[in-house]
Protein backbone atom coordinates (compact mmCIF):
# COMPACT_ATOMS: atom_id res chain seq x y z
CA UNK A 1 0.00 0.00 0.00
CA UNK A 2 1.62 3.33 -0.54
CA UNK A 3 2.02 5.58 2.83
CA UNK A 4 -1.07 7.41 4.22
CA UNK A 5 -0.96 11.18 3.37
CA UNK A 6 -1.42 13.36 6.41
CA UNK A 7 -1.17 16.64 7.96
CA UNK A 8 0.18 17.32 11.46
CA UNK A 9 -1.31 19.67 13.51
CA UNK A 10 0.36 20.52 16.95
CA UNK A 11 1.75 22.29 19.72
CA UNK A 12 5.17 21.17 20.94
CA UNK A 13 5.20 19.52 23.68
CA UNK A 14 7.86 17.09 24.19
CA UNK A 15 5.85 14.15 23.47
CA UNK A 16 4.05 16.31 20.21
CA UNK A 17 7.82 16.19 19.40
CA UNK A 18 8.08 11.90 19.53
CA UNK A 19 4.75 12.01 17.61
CA UNK A 20 6.58 14.08 14.93
CA UNK A 21 9.65 12.42 15.16
CA UNK A 22 8.22 8.47 14.81
CA UNK A 23 6.20 10.09 11.91
CA UNK A 24 9.06 11.59 9.51
CA UNK A 25 10.67 8.09 10.72
CA UNK A 26 8.18 5.88 9.10
CA UNK A 27 7.76 6.89 5.22
CA UNK A 28 7.01 3.10 4.29
CA UNK A 29 3.73 3.73 5.76
CA UNK A 30 3.14 8.00 6.37
CA UNK A 31 4.13 10.77 3.88
CA UNK A 32 3.75 13.85 6.06
CA UNK A 33 2.05 16.79 3.36
CA UNK A 34 3.14 19.29 6.04
CA UNK A 35 2.93 20.48 9.65
CA UNK A 36 0.34 22.81 10.79
CA UNK A 37 1.31 24.71 14.53
CA UNK A 38 -1.18 25.91 16.53
CA UNK A 39 -0.92 27.61 20.12
CA UNK A 40 -1.45 25.21 23.12
CA UNK A 41 1.28 23.91 25.11
CA UNK A 42 3.30 27.43 24.97
CA UNK A 43 2.40 30.36 22.57
CA UNK A 44 2.52 29.82 18.61
CA UNK A 45 5.49 31.57 18.51
CA UNK A 46 7.24 28.70 20.42
CA UNK A 47 4.90 25.96 18.91
CA UNK A 48 5.83 26.68 14.98
CA UNK A 49 9.37 27.33 16.23
CA UNK A 50 9.43 23.84 18.25
CA UNK A 51 8.12 22.21 15.22
CA UNK A 52 11.17 23.35 12.94
CA UNK A 53 13.52 22.52 15.16
CA UNK A 54 12.10 18.91 15.58
CA UNK A 55 11.90 18.17 11.73
CA UNK A 56 15.99 19.94 11.68
CA UNK A 57 16.35 17.28 14.31
CA UNK A 58 14.76 14.47 12.39
CA UNK A 59 16.98 15.48 9.48
CA UNK A 60 14.35 16.42 7.32
CA UNK A 61 14.24 20.19 6.86
CA UNK A 62 12.71 20.04 3.80
CA UNK A 63 9.13 19.47 5.96
CA UNK A 64 6.90 22.14 5.81
CA UNK A 65 5.91 23.90 8.54
CA UNK A 66 2.68 26.99 8.95
CA UNK A 67 2.02 28.75 11.58
CA UNK A 68 -1.97 28.36 12.30
CA UNK A 69 -4.34 30.42 15.05
CA UNK A 70 -2.49 31.69 17.90
CA UNK A 71 -5.62 31.50 20.04
CA UNK A 72 -8.43 29.50 20.75
CA UNK A 73 -11.95 30.17 18.61
CA UNK A 74 -14.02 32.24 21.29
CA UNK A 75 -11.64 32.19 24.63
CA UNK A 76 -8.36 33.24 26.34
CA UNK A 77 -5.31 30.85 25.26
CA UNK A 78 -4.48 28.78 27.93
CA UNK A 79 -0.66 27.65 28.40
CA UNK A 80 1.15 24.37 30.14
CA UNK A 81 4.35 25.94 30.92
CA UNK A 82 4.24 24.13 34.32
CA UNK A 83 4.79 20.46 32.01
CA UNK A 84 6.52 21.17 29.30
CA UNK A 85 8.77 24.50 30.70
CA UNK A 86 9.03 27.92 28.87
CA UNK A 87 10.23 26.81 25.70
CA UNK A 88 7.84 23.47 25.26
CA UNK A 89 10.81 21.62 24.51
CA UNK A 90 12.86 22.09 27.70
CA UNK A 91 15.19 19.45 28.82
CA UNK A 92 17.41 18.90 25.72
CA UNK A 93 19.87 21.79 24.62
CA UNK A 94 18.38 21.76 20.62
CA UNK A 95 20.02 24.55 18.27
CA UNK A 96 17.85 27.10 17.05
CA UNK A 97 15.75 26.19 13.45
CA UNK A 98 17.20 27.49 10.33
CA UNK A 99 14.95 26.34 7.72
CA UNK A 100 12.06 28.34 6.88
CA UNK A 101 8.64 28.81 8.28
CA UNK A 102 6.28 28.71 5.17
CA UNK A 103 4.14 32.45 4.52
CA UNK A 104 1.21 30.69 4.07
CA UNK A 105 -1.93 30.34 7.21
CA UNK A 106 -2.07 27.06 8.39
CA UNK A 107 -5.55 27.08 7.97
CA UNK A 108 -5.26 27.93 4.14
CA UNK A 109 -3.02 25.14 3.99
CA UNK A 110 -5.08 22.54 5.25
CA UNK A 111 -8.02 24.06 3.30
CA UNK A 112 -6.18 24.38 0.06
CA UNK A 113 -4.49 20.54 0.57
CA UNK A 114 -7.86 19.04 1.32
CA UNK A 115 -9.65 20.41 -2.42
CA UNK A 116 -6.81 19.64 -4.42
CA UNK A 117 -6.35 15.95 -3.41
CA UNK A 118 -8.38 13.28 -4.54
CA UNK A 119 -11.50 13.02 -1.71
CA UNK A 120 -10.45 10.72 0.99
CA UNK A 121 -6.81 10.45 1.04
CA UNK A 122 -5.74 13.36 3.37
CA UNK A 123 -5.71 12.38 7.06
CA UNK A 124 -5.27 15.15 9.53
CA UNK A 125 -3.67 14.33 13.00
CA UNK A 126 -4.63 16.81 15.72
CA UNK A 127 -2.25 16.59 18.73
CA UNK A 128 -3.03 20.00 20.31
CA UNK A 129 -6.09 22.09 20.75
CA UNK A 130 -8.45 21.30 17.74
CA UNK A 131 -8.21 25.12 16.80
CA UNK A 132 -6.34 24.95 13.30
CA UNK A 133 -8.58 22.28 12.40
CA UNK A 134 -12.26 23.98 12.74
CA UNK A 135 -11.11 27.12 12.09
CA UNK A 136 -10.36 25.20 8.27
CA UNK A 137 -13.83 23.80 8.72
CA UNK A 138 -16.08 26.47 9.81
CA UNK A 139 -14.43 28.64 6.61
CA UNK A 140 -14.20 25.66 3.84
CA UNK A 141 -17.32 23.36 5.31
CA UNK A 142 -16.92 21.82 1.91
CA UNK A 143 -13.42 20.09 2.95
CA UNK A 144 -15.43 17.37 5.58
CA UNK A 145 -16.28 15.18 3.29
CA UNK A 146 -13.10 15.44 1.46
CA UNK A 147 -11.27 14.09 4.69
CA UNK A 148 -10.06 10.67 4.87
CA UNK A 149 -10.05 10.58 8.91
CA UNK A 150 -9.40 12.85 11.76
CA UNK A 151 -6.81 10.90 14.57
CA UNK A 152 -6.67 13.02 17.51
CA UNK A 153 -5.21 13.16 20.98
CA UNK A 154 -7.83 14.38 23.31
CA UNK A 155 -9.96 13.72 25.73
CA UNK A 156 -10.88 10.85 28.34
CA UNK A 157 -13.65 9.22 29.78
CA UNK A 158 -12.23 7.09 32.74
CA UNK A 159 -9.40 8.84 33.52
CA UNK A 160 -11.80 12.05 33.40
CA UNK A 161 -9.34 14.77 33.08
CA UNK A 162 -5.66 16.27 33.80
CA UNK A 163 -6.04 20.09 33.49
CA UNK A 164 -9.53 20.08 35.42
CA UNK A 165 -11.21 17.60 37.33
CA UNK A 166 -13.43 16.93 34.45
CA UNK A 167 -11.39 18.02 31.14
CA UNK A 168 -8.33 17.15 29.50
CA UNK A 169 -5.99 20.03 28.20
CA UNK A 170 -6.70 19.66 24.36
CA UNK A 171 -10.08 19.84 24.30
CA UNK A 172 -10.31 22.35 27.34
CA UNK A 173 -7.98 24.65 25.45
CA UNK A 174 -10.78 25.31 22.63
CA UNK A 175 -14.10 23.55 23.93
CA UNK A 176 -16.04 25.30 20.70
CA UNK A 177 -13.47 23.98 18.32
CA UNK A 178 -13.54 20.85 19.49
CA UNK A 179 -17.52 20.89 19.24
CA UNK A 180 -17.29 21.66 15.59
CA UNK A 181 -14.62 18.96 15.11
CA UNK A 182 -16.50 15.97 16.34
CA UNK A 183 -19.32 17.36 14.60
CA UNK A 184 -18.49 17.65 11.27
CA UNK A 185 -19.22 14.15 10.46
CA UNK A 186 -15.59 13.31 9.39
CA UNK A 187 -14.16 9.75 10.35
CA UNK A 188 -12.82 10.28 13.97
CA UNK A 189 -10.08 8.25 16.35
CA UNK A 190 -9.70 9.38 19.18
CA UNK A 191 -6.81 8.90 21.62
CA UNK A 192 -7.99 9.32 24.92
CA UNK A 193 -5.57 10.02 28.56
CA UNK A 194 -7.03 6.44 28.97
CA UNK A 195 -5.04 4.97 26.23
CA UNK A 196 -2.19 7.45 26.34
CA UNK A 197 -1.66 6.76 30.27
CA UNK A 198 -0.58 3.39 29.38
CA UNK A 199 1.67 4.45 27.62
CA UNK A 200 4.53 4.76 30.24
CA UNK A 201 7.75 5.82 29.92
CA UNK A 202 9.62 3.34 32.46
CA UNK A 203 13.43 3.67 33.15
CA UNK A 204 14.13 1.19 31.19
CA UNK A 205 12.34 2.44 27.98
CA UNK A 206 13.32 5.72 28.00
CA UNK A 207 17.28 3.85 28.68
CA UNK A 208 16.42 2.20 24.69
CA UNK A 209 15.91 5.31 23.89
CA UNK A 210 19.10 6.98 25.68
CA UNK A 211 21.52 3.99 24.47
CA UNK A 212 20.52 4.47 20.93
CA UNK A 213 23.67 7.42 21.36
CA UNK A 214 22.11 9.00 18.26
CA UNK A 215 21.05 12.81 18.79
CA UNK A 216 17.12 11.77 18.16
CA UNK A 217 17.58 9.12 21.41
CA UNK A 218 19.34 11.01 23.57
CA UNK A 219 16.94 14.31 23.03
CA UNK A 220 14.10 11.98 23.44
CA UNK A 221 15.30 10.56 26.72
CA UNK A 222 16.10 14.12 27.93
CA UNK A 223 12.71 15.55 26.71
CA UNK A 224 10.70 12.14 28.69
CA UNK A 225 13.44 13.04 31.73
CA UNK A 226 12.18 16.55 32.02
CA UNK A 227 8.19 16.08 31.79
CA UNK A 228 8.29 13.35 34.26
CA UNK A 229 8.73 14.83 37.32
CA UNK A 230 5.50 16.35 36.63
CA UNK A 231 3.23 13.47 35.53
CA UNK A 232 5.49 11.33 38.12
CA UNK A 233 4.68 13.45 40.90
CA UNK A 234 0.94 13.63 40.10
CA UNK A 235 -0.14 10.74 38.89
CA UNK A 236 2.26 8.64 41.47
CA UNK A 237 2.89 6.34 38.34
CA UNK A 238 6.48 4.60 37.12
CA UNK A 239 6.94 7.25 34.32
CA UNK A 240 5.74 9.85 32.05
CA UNK A 241 3.03 9.12 29.92
CA UNK A 242 3.67 9.58 25.99
CA UNK A 243 0.26 10.92 24.22
CA UNK A 244 1.03 12.16 21.11
CA UNK A 245 3.04 9.39 19.57
CA UNK A 246 -0.39 7.21 19.98
CA UNK A 247 -1.85 9.14 17.35
CA UNK A 248 1.54 8.23 15.00
CA UNK A 249 1.28 4.64 16.23
CA UNK A 250 -2.12 4.06 15.32
CA UNK A 251 -1.40 4.87 12.02
CA UNK A 252 1.57 2.72 11.51
CA UNK A 253 0.11 -0.01 13.59
CA UNK A 254 -3.81 -0.33 14.58
CA UNK A 255 -3.80 -3.51 15.61
CA UNK A 256 -1.86 -1.73 18.82
CA UNK A 257 -5.51 0.23 20.29
CA UNK A 258 -9.02 -1.55 20.51
CA UNK A 259 -12.05 0.72 21.45
CA UNK A 260 -15.25 1.48 20.56
CA UNK A 261 -17.21 3.64 18.28
CA UNK A 262 -19.65 5.55 20.35
CA UNK A 263 -20.85 9.23 20.35
CA UNK A 264 -18.89 11.94 21.97
CA UNK A 265 -20.49 15.30 22.38
CA UNK A 266 -17.62 18.19 24.19
CA UNK A 267 -19.34 20.28 26.98
CA UNK A 268 -19.25 24.22 26.31
CA UNK A 269 -20.90 26.12 28.55
CA UNK A 270 -20.28 24.36 32.16
CA UNK A 271 -17.93 26.30 34.52
CA UNK A 272 -17.42 22.71 36.20
CA UNK A 273 -17.29 20.44 33.06
CA UNK A 274 -15.98 23.09 30.45
CA UNK A 275 -14.12 20.64 27.89
CA UNK A 276 -15.51 17.70 28.93
CA UNK A 277 -15.67 14.55 26.67
CA UNK A 278 -18.69 13.33 27.34
CA UNK A 279 -18.37 9.67 25.94
CA UNK A 280 -21.09 7.50 26.05
CA UNK A 281 -19.17 4.52 26.40
CA UNK A 282 -21.61 2.00 27.17
CA UNK A 283 -24.26 3.48 24.46
CA UNK A 284 -26.83 4.82 26.81
CA UNK A 285 -28.16 7.65 25.43
CA UNK A 286 -29.45 7.05 22.12
CA UNK A 287 -26.73 9.10 20.12
CA UNK A 288 -25.70 8.09 16.92
CA UNK A 289 -21.26 7.15 17.33
CA UNK A 290 -19.48 9.94 16.09
CA UNK A 291 -15.80 8.66 16.63
CA UNK A 292 -14.22 5.73 17.48
CA UNK A 293 -12.79 6.04 21.22
CA UNK A 294 -9.70 4.01 22.21
CA UNK A 295 -9.89 2.25 25.58
CA UNK A 296 -6.61 0.43 25.46
CA UNK A 297 -3.20 -0.27 24.06
CA UNK A 298 -0.25 -2.75 23.84
CA UNK A 299 2.24 -0.72 25.60
CA UNK A 300 4.88 -3.21 25.07
CA UNK A 301 3.99 -3.19 20.97
CA UNK A 302 3.93 0.77 20.88
CA UNK A 303 7.33 0.92 22.88
CA UNK A 304 9.28 -1.49 20.35
CA UNK A 305 7.72 0.18 17.62
CA UNK A 306 8.79 3.51 18.63
CA UNK A 307 12.27 2.40 19.93
CA UNK A 308 13.18 1.04 16.55
CA UNK A 309 11.50 3.64 14.14
CA UNK A 310 13.45 6.54 16.26
CA UNK A 311 16.81 4.11 15.31
CA UNK A 312 16.43 5.29 12.25
CA UNK A 313 17.29 8.83 12.33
Amino acid sequence: MPPRKIIIDTDPGQDDAVAILLALASPEEIEVLGITAVAGNVPLTLTERNARIVCELAGKPDTKVFAGCDAPIARKLITAEHVHGKTGLDGPTLRDPTMPLQDRHGVDFIIDTLRRAPAGTVTLCPLGPLTNIATALDRAPDIASRIQEIVLMGGAYFEVGNITPAAEFNIHVDPEAARMVFACGAPITVMPLDVTHKALVTAPRNDAFRAMGSPVGVAVAEMTDFFERFDKEKYGNAGAPLHDPCVTAYLIQPELFTGRHINVEIETQSELTLGMTVADWWRVSGRAPNAMFMGDIDADGFFELLTNRLSRL
